[in-house]
């Protein structure tokens, strides 16, 4: 195949489907309980060097309680895929724990603003990025739950985004066009949050899937957090409604409330009191170090963070409130 130009961004994650399959090969296809709290799946499947991937979309369905738990830890020197990323961007910056960046979407939280944190990160010099865009983003995760290489495709081309990216541009051997070469992207571990999981790690959720269903078939350990567990009775009795299935997953850990303060479709909305909190407090680096020490680091799990944001009573108008937005 003729490469034309190829763009100068370095690849963070090997791209061969071979080496994967190695991988793939030595996970088990067998029925057993993955179930395990959400320290001991972090600390069994994050590790330092890794490439790490999270699921949802923007702040819906997003493992925010994953994410806190991994700055808890404190584990650095990560890469990173940041893919429609935002309030879990800006939780990761702020533990730095990642310093080999893919972006796509970072630093917005969308319509609430900028993070002042997650931009201070980018431009402190501490971190390597190769940038992309969502789309290629989600292309490329798409050829590694195909267990191929690369996908070729037309968008970049002609952009400083592709320059700044690790895709190639070649001749198509059929036809003699200009193509870009989007390489596969088998995350090391990647965590999404889900309604419903039994003990073996079938899922189900509502709402927008975005890329995680390929994001699930990519990664080569994929720990699943879940507002509530249910039977495997239960799954069988719907098999149409997984959409995750067990033989993909690693753990699974129950997070009652896990996207907070993110939204959760049909469950809860985002506390966007909350969110602007974050926001505020994050343009004094002093200040942000002292939420930070008194919301993650002073806080042992999920439940308390929550209980220091206004715990039940906060849920119950976030559910109040989703569920009023749901009928209109």
């Amino acid at each position: 195949m003729n490469i034309i130009d190829e763009g100068r961004g370095k690849l963070f994650a090997d791209p061969d489907p071979d080496a994967a399959r190695r991988f793939f090969r030595q996970k088990t296809r067998n029925l057993v309980s993955k179930e395990m709290p959400l320290r001991q799946a972090v600390e069994t499947f994050v590790h330092e060097g890794g490439y790490l991937a999270i699921g949802g979309f923007g702040s819906n369905r997003t493992p925010i309680a994953a994410c806190h738990e991994i700055v808890r830890q404190r584990v650095k020197g990560l890469a990173f895929a940041g893919h429609t990323s935002t309030h879990d961007f800006q939780v990761l910056c702020a533990g730095k724990v990642f310093n080999r960046l893919d972006v796509a979407y970072v630093v917005g939280l969308e319509a609430r603003g900028l993070s002042s944190a997650g931009r201070r990160y980018l431009q402190s010099g501490e971190v390597e990025i190769t940038e992309w865009t969502n789309h290629s983003m989600a292309i490329r995760l798409k050829a590694a739950a195909m267990g191929i290489p690369y996908i070729p495709c037309r968008s970049l081309m002609g952009t400083d985004t592709f320059r700044r990216s690790a895709a190639k541009l070649a001749e198509c051997p059929f036809t003699g066009r200009r193509l870009v070469l989007l390489p596969a992207l088998y995350p090391d571990v990647s965590i999404i949050h889900v309604h419903e999981a039994d003990k073996y790690g079938n899922c189900r959720f509502k709402g927008i899937s975005a890329a995680d269903l390929e994001l699930a078939s990519a990664s080569k350990r994929l720990i699943i957090t879940t507002e509530r567990l249910i039977t495997n009775d239960e799954i069988r009795r719907d098999p149409y409604s997984t959409k995750i299935p067990f033989f993909l997953v690693d753990a699974v850990c129950e997070v009652p409330f896990g996207a907070y303060p993110g939204s959760m479709p049909g469950e809860y909305f985002s506390d966007e009191e909350h969110l602007m909190e974050w926001l505020a407090v994050e343009k004094d680096p002093q200040r942000f170090e002292e939420f930070l020490n008194a919301q993650i680091y002073g806080s042992a799990d999920h439940a308390q963070y929550l209980a220091r944001n206004g715990g039940l009573e906060k849920i119950r108008q976030l559910r109040a409130r989703e569920l009023l937005l749901s009928r209109d």
